[in-house]
């Protein structure tokens, strides 16, 4: 999170088993796990960046099999932790509510309908043992605490709830209580799996959220555990913006954020883009485009056109070119356009992967809403032309057709791509 991120009578292994191997665990948050085991991605072409050992590193020729793959209907189970010195004010159902169906929605629209995010409320209360001042709940929380609390957490739940049975697990605070600190939403990443009902848990959602919560700020969250990294920029003293490298312009960069869309690349990532709906740009020379708006619906049939341009710019280094318009998950968008960003593939989670490059930077635009107004108006309109100043690419934006369709040209210099 950014700053201001059982089948009845299936019998279960008790949690006790685990305890011992639980006790070793070192929780990373926004760090974590090694590269993991690679799974093979049928989208890779010369346009897709190779996977790297940066954590959450934007490679996709290759899939981090230690994470769960959006590519099917995924179940997560929903949990609320109480604690004994604060009596919720806010009913379990109203804190389902304050996240889905919104966060299954945002992913429905974000995927195409390729992926569904299930939830599994479990609507009362799990009584925590310590009070919630004990945990020393913070953004950068000691290591000691926080395990404390997810094993407090676990063991308290693992009575009526069978983890084996889900794919994602997010435990929720109760958001009233003293020790609660909604800056400490953010997931765990568990250095040493937890054996818990048969199962590896290897990351937790840890939700700290007040009622109601920052918008999509469970959608950032999910989204980490789909192996996207944060957009932000975390200034070293937490002075500042944080919004300098994305703006508005992806729910990993802010959940404030008024397009909040996944960009392109991160959909090819997940495949929820195929190859064919990428145009892999080669120079030298000029290439024409049609550009489908990236959060729009499939047309009646469920086709998809064009919705990403790339150009390789390096061994580990792309330009990423889209169109984006106020339809889906960007309808409260605040400008419409061709979009142009740069991708680098060793850049980790919270260390500049993405950065959107601002065709207009002496204007700014809805200083009022945009969480970073210089970029909101990022994008190139119609009959607008801007050559990246590294590498020379230019990107000239001819039409936009009735149906919302932009035709964009490329032209990559000789020896640059």
């Amino acid at each position: 999170m950014r700053g201001q991120q059982t089948p009845g009578g299936v019998e279960r292994p008790s949690l006790r088993a685990s305890a011992a191997a639980f006790t070793s665990l070192v929780a990373l948050a926004a760090t974590g796990l090694v590269a993991g085991p690679a799974v093979g991605a049928p989208s890779a072409g010369p346009c897709a960046l190779p996977r790297t050992a940066a954590h959450h590193s934007l490679g996709l020729d290759t899939w981090n099999g230690s994470y769960p793959k959006p590519a099917r209907t995924l179940d997560a189970v929903m949990i609320f932790l109480s604690f004994p010195d604060s009596t919720p004010l806010t009913g379990t159902d109203e804190l389902v509510a304050d996240y889905f169906p919104g966060t299954g929605d945002f992913f429905r629209r974000a995927s195409y309908g390729r992926f569904t995010l299930r939830a599994h409320p479990q609507r009362e209360w799990i009584a925590m043992p310590r009070a919630s001042t004990a945990y020393g709940i913070q953004r950068d929380w000691d290591t000691g605490r926080r395990t404390q609390y997810l094993r407090d957490a676990i063991a308290a739940a693992n009575e009526k709830v069978d983890f084996s049975r889900y794919d994602i697990v997010y435990l929720v605070a109760d958001p009233d209580a003293p020790g609660v600190d909604s800056d400490a939403t953010k997931v765990v990443n568990l250095d040493h799996p937890l054996s818990v009902d048969g199962a590896d848990l290897k990351r937790v959602v840890t939700v700290f959220e007040r009622h109601p919560p920052d918008r999509n700020v469970l959608a950032h969250e999910t989204g980490h555990v789909f192996d996207l990294p944060d957009l932000y920029h975390r200034p070293t003293d937490g002075k500042g913006d944080w919004d300098t490298h994305v703006g508005d312009w992806d729910v990993m960069g802010s959940q404030f954020g008024l397009a909040p869309d996944l960009f392109g690349w991160h959909k090819w990532k997940l495949g929820w883009l195929e190859r064919r709906q990428v145009a892999c740009v080669q120079g030298p020379g000029s290439r024409l485009l049609s550009l489908e708006p990236l959060a729009a619906a499939p047309v009646a049939g469920g086709t998809l056109g064009t919705r990403l341009a790339v150009v390789r710019t390096g061994p580990g280094t792309a330009l990423a070119i889209e169109a984006r318009a106020a339809t889906g998950n960007d309808e409260d968008t605040c400008t419409e356009g061709v979009l142009i960003y740069r991708v680098r593939n060793e850049a980790a989670s919270g260390n500049g992967p993405i950065e959107v490059l601002d065709t207009h930077p002496r204007t700014e635009a809805c200083w009022d809403r945009s969480v970073y107004p210089p970029l909101a108006d990022a994008p190139l309109a119609v009959g607008e032309t801007f050559t990246v100043p590294e590498d020379g690419t230019r990107v000239e934006v001819a039409d936009r057709t009735r149906a919302g369709v932009w035709t964009v040209k490329v032209t990559v210099e000789e020896g640059r791509a």
